[in-house]
């Protein structure tokens, strides 16, 4: 009896190390999102370049957590629920790393923006909808801390109101486009834009759903609510 309770003890303490750094790289990524919409909104040269150079602190948070599970995994054998817990930090490990690539993105393209025509309320719009993202990927992240399965549930729920968002952004930028050709290549970069935080959405959604699981043992049965991307007029989505 000792044994297995030192085993489990063994087991938990890991699993702490494992989740920690899981909370870490979501601080880093929650501050990748804001620091990215308002280097684009500010036309911030040095904060957009900022951002792009803690993308590496990210992608090497996965790699340990990663590292971290799969020594887990080999030293203590979990099972059922245990073993659940450990594939979930995993995926959601690999969500935030994908949103942190997607703040990056949006940096670049903040780079080039700057030198640019302004699109009037694009940066605001740009900030408002990652604002949006940011709030779900904070309340995904807290949905797996405390395990809150409806809080989990309202976040899978939200992502319906950033696609719509999106579609709003992408017509604006069309009719910016139409009313005057100049005006086509800062709008080009500008979909790539609202298109990767929308994406940031579907990954903050696939955390949450993460949560579902862990909670249940089955991820949700209905189909996550979408609605359909005005995308495919014939500008692609971007760059993954």
């Amino acid at each position: 009896m000792n044994r297995e309770r030192h085993i489990a003890s063994a087991f938990d303490r890991d699993l702490e190390t494992v989740q920690a750094l899981v909370v870490k790289m979501g601080g880093l990524v929650e501050a990748a999102i804001t620091d990215a919409a308002l280097a684009l909104e500010t036309r911030d040269d040095e904060l957009a370049e900022d951002v792009r150079r803690r993308d590496r602190s990210i992608d090497l948070l996965e790699a340990q957590v990663n590292e971290e599970a799969a020594r887990l995994i080999a030293l203590r054998s979990p099972t059922a629920t245990d073993l659940r817990l450990v594939l979930t930090v995993i995926k959601i490990s690999a969500s935030l790393e994908r949103v942190g690539d997607y703040a990056k993105n949006i940096a670049k393209r903040s780079n080039v923006l700057a030198h640019m025509p302004v699109i009037e309320g694009a940066g605001m719009a740009l900030r408002r909808m990652s604002s949006t993202v940011e709030k779900m990927l904070k309340d995904a992240l807290d949905s797996y801390v405390h395990r809150d399965a409806a809080l989990a549930s309202d976040v899978r729920a939200r992502d319906l109101e950033v696609d719509q968002m999106y579609n709003a952004l992408f017509r604006e930028f069309l009719t910016h486009m139409m009313e005057d050709p100049r005006n086509i290549t800062a709008c080009m970069h500008l979909h790539f834009i609202a298109k990767n935080i929308e994406r940031m959405g579907d990954h903050a959604t696939s955390i949450a759903e993460q949560v579902v699981y862990l909670m249940s043992g089955a991820l949700p049965d209905e189909s996550r609510p979408k609605r359909d991307s005005v995308s495919r007029a014939g500008i692609p989505d971007s760059e993954d």
